[in-house]
């Protein structure tokens, strides 16, 4: 969203522009988009991921994923890693904390559906239907995990 006082164009127009690029694509030519929080924290404040060199690690599992070579696990957010599939080899952290860094926060994600819109409503008529599918979508897979 860095663009938006750059671009030449209604954002709305712009990101229907690159959803009817997609929806005319090979699927197998299109580029894969992966989300990584680099800064979970727990419950004490502390990152939950060594951080700097270490992030080579996560992304040795996107390009393993992207060869076909990793596992992933679908959750309401997209897909994360096996807890085995990502390389802690020589690093000091324990299985629990790998499981948290992998696990979903619903009731953070669930608070963040509400700004996603407020975000999404400052475009009007111009916000391409997918994009209200995606965020339609993402409520309904959140309110689906049971507690």
């Amino acid at each position: 969203m860095a663009m938006l006082p750059f671009c030449g164009y209604h954002m709305g127009d712009y990101f229907a522009h690159w959803l009817k690029i997609g929806a005319s694509a090979n699927v197998s030519k299109l580029p894969k988009i992966y989300y990584v929080n680099w800064f979970r924290q727990d419950q004490n404040h502390k990152f939950l991921w060594p951080g700097y060199g270490e992030n080579s690690r996560v992304l040795k599992w996107i390009f393993e994923r992207c060869d076909g070579k990793a596992r992933a696990k679908d959750t309401p957010i997209g897909r994360t890693p096996d807890a085995a599939d990502l390389d802690t080899k020589g690093l000091d952290i324990k299985a629990e904390r790998v499981n948290e860094l992998l696990s979903v926060d619903v009731e953070g994600w669930q608070a963040e559906v509400p700004l996603i819109k407020e975000h999404f409503a400052k475009f009007g008529d111009h916000l391409p239907k997918g994009l209200q599918d995606e965020v339609a979508g993402l409520e309904q897979r959140l309110k689906s995990v049971k507690s």
